[in-house]
């Protein structure tokens, strides 16, 4: 469950890896595919026991037998954006498409190159069932999944970019001190104040949880150079950008929870995440 794909020849950035999915050396020319679908998502959780509402909007891309998603804030995209993009070449979103969607194409065709449940049968995923049941059940299940992932010492301070009350508390039940980053919360549900300031927790954090939200923002890159400039663990739970997230295992990003589409908060049956460490990872 440890076994990566070689890190890539050039500097790993999300631009990098377009240009060479772009290029062929990933997989089929994109010009030669379709995106058959695109279509959005926008939804409201607020979890029993919490004051904290999320809300929620998702752009997706269906390729072949895949599909790929990205979040992203308010505003930045419209409904027409379905109407206009589907059916498109995939080289022409990579390309041209506004930031979440060409993510959202990115993941999509990563996806369909290798589906993560390959990789799980290949011995390179582990691949984790989450239980049916409410949504509280399952989002702790999900997030102690990811806090699993972690490999730190008692009081160790846990950087986490995009907060997640439940994996707040995964986290403080490993022993670690999370340091809460966020741009749309101000506390956590149980009163710790989250900054808006990720440098700071950068700067302080003895490992760094991040999710695939960091992806469609463009703070991923930054994100990736500052863990590797200090030698830090790099964790990505993603339901954005899963398998691009993974394309990074063993260039900075050390373990992966890659959760592809459906999403766990749009069932109440069992569904599957995948698991990923890099060689010598956290």
């Amino acid at each position: 469950m440890n076994r990566t794909s070689p890190a890539p020849s050039t500097t790993p950035t999300v631009d990098a890896l377009v240009e060479a999915v772009l290029a062929g050396e990933h997989g089929p020319l994109p010009s030669g595919l379709v995106a058959t679908s695109v279509f959005w998502i926008h939804h409201g959780t607020r979890l029993a026991g919490g004051d904290t509402t999320y809300l929620n909007q998702y752009v997706l891309v269906r390729l072949g037998g895949s599909f790929g998603g990205c979040a992203f804030e308010a505003g930045e995209i419209d409904p027409s954006i379905c109407r206009d993009s589907s059916g498109t070449p995939l080289d022409v979103l990579l390309r041209e498409a506004p930031r979440p969607l060409r993510i959202a194409a990115l993941d999509a065709y990563l996806s369909e190159t290798r589906p993560h449940r390959l990789a799980a049968e290949e011995g390179d995923a582990e691949a984790v069932t989450l239980p049916a049941g409410t949504p509280e059940v399952r989002a702790k299940a999900r997030d102690a999944a990811v806090a699993g992932l972690l490999d730190i010492e008692e009081g160790a301070k846990v950087g986490l970019i995009g907060v997640v009350n439940p994996l707040i508390a995964a986290i403080r039940e490993r022993g670690g001190e999370p340091l809460p980053c966020d741009l749309n919360l101000k506390a956590t549900q149980w009163g710790d104040p989250v900054t808006d300031d990720m440098h700071e927790v950068l700067d302080r954090a003895d490992a760094v949880v991040a999710t695939g939200m960091t992806l469609s923002n463009g703070s991923f890159d930054t994100v990736l150079e500052r863990c590797r400039s200090r030698g830090i663990p790099l964790i990505v739970y993603a339901q954005t950008g899963s398998a691009v997230a993974r394309a990074f295992l063993g260039s900075g990003v050390t373990a992966l929870s890659a959760e592809p589409f459906p999403f766990s908060q749009f069932s109440a049956e069992e569904t599957g995440l995948y698991r990923y460490r890099a060689v010598g990872g956290a």
